[in-house]
């Protein structure tokens, strides 16, 4: 016995329903561009020397104040900028393979892409004698390189496989870190540490600039690609019957690795920042998957743990790294339990 069709009566109904989940959405992309907006004038107009919004524009404009146009233009307006800037590439790089692989555990974080990067660019720091752009050369290297040993070695199998493959690259590369800290003098040590952590401090508007250009590549090549994502998301066998073969997954996830590598390569790998960006924006977005609102929530992250790395502590700059790992560590935990808990991962 067939239902009935709906009647006229009943289908300003069924549209409302449709409407509510991107109405929904929208308000919370909206919410999240305010929040941007305010995390930034927070971390670039207060602090231990303020700035009221007149004089932010006037020094920005090239007027001239002593020390205070210093501070705007060397200190805090580059952390920003680069906190920002960082923190979509991370966040809409951890949002996208979370996505294509369909498992929240599989961010640049966990899978080895972050520490690959960071392996090749502490190798070229201290073994080779590097500095400054070919560091940073061979961190982007080194991140597609240990990106394709996973995925070779994980095969076309996605999810569980090519996380748990990642994982134990990520360990293997770490005690290659470790190897070279032990191996080199104390100088070279300190340099090496300060990049490892993960900072926006005392990066020059120069690295800023190549990794905005990065970006302005990488970010619309990303949405152009992401068409593909609704079908990859039902799996990779509805995929291919819907025409979407491995070459754009693959594709994607070069795009997400490129996207963390230029990120590690800039301000070091700031822990967590990718892994986190997707779940929140997820739980933000109604349950949906969005590579916008993840870049926006990396960039807010970013934006606010830095300001709790300036002052946290008086009289001391804690590196970024710091303040994102220690929350990131705690939340990692709290989504293994409540995957436990649900009997899922996602």
């Amino acid at each position: 016995m067939t239902s009935a069709p709906a009647s006229p009566e009943e289908l300003p109904d069924l549209r409302a329903l449709t409407r509510r989940p991107r109405r929904r959405r929208r308000l919370a992309l909206g919410g999240l561009l305010v929040a941007l907006v305010a995390a930034f004038a927070v971390r670039v107009l207060l602090g231990d020397y303020t700035f009221t919004v007149p004089d932010f524009f006037r020094i920005l404009f090239g007027e001239q104040m002593p020390v205070s146009t210093f501070i705007l233009m060397e200190s805090k307006l580059p952390r920003a900028v680069l906190a920002v800037l960082v923190g979509l590439a991370l966040g809409s790089a951890g949002s996208l393979f979370q996505m294509v692989l369909r498992n929240p555990l599989a961010s640049p974080d966990i899978v080895g892409v972050s520490l690959g990067a960071s392996a090749a660019g502490i190798f070229a720091l201290l073994t080779l004698g590097l500095r400054d752009s070919a560091v940073s050369l061979f961190a982007v290297v080194g991140a597609v390189v240990i990106s394709a040993v996973v995925r070779w070695v994980a095969g076309t199998t996605g999810g569980y496989r090519l996380v748990l493959v990642g994982v134990g690259v990520a360990a293997a590369m770490v005690s290659v870190v470790q190897y070279l800290l032990a191996r080199s003098n104390t100088w070279d040590v300190q340099l090496a540490l300060r990049w490892l952590v993960g900072s926006v401090n005392n990066v020059p508007w120069s690295t800023i600039g190549v990794l905005a250009v990065a970006l302005a590549v990488l970010l619309p090549t990303l949405a152009v690609l992401a068409h593909a994502l609704p079908a990859l998301e039902l799996g990779d066998d509805a995929a291919a019957g819907l025409g979407v073969g491995r070459h754009r997954t693959d594709a994607l996830l070069l795009v997400g690795v490129l996207l963390t590598a230029v990120a590690v390569a800039a301000a070091g790998p700031v822990a967590f920042v990718a892994f986190m960006s997707g779940p929140i924006a997820r739980a933000l977005m109604g349950g949906r998957h969005s590579l916008l609102a993840g870049a926006l929530v990396g960039a807010i992250l970013m934006l606010l743990a830095d300001y709790v790395a300036a002052y946290l502590i008086p009289d001391v700059v804690l590196p970024v790294g710091i303040v994102t790992g220690a929350v990131g560590g705690p939340f990692l935990l709290w989504l293994l339990a409540r995957g436990a808990a649900t009997g899922r991962t996602g």
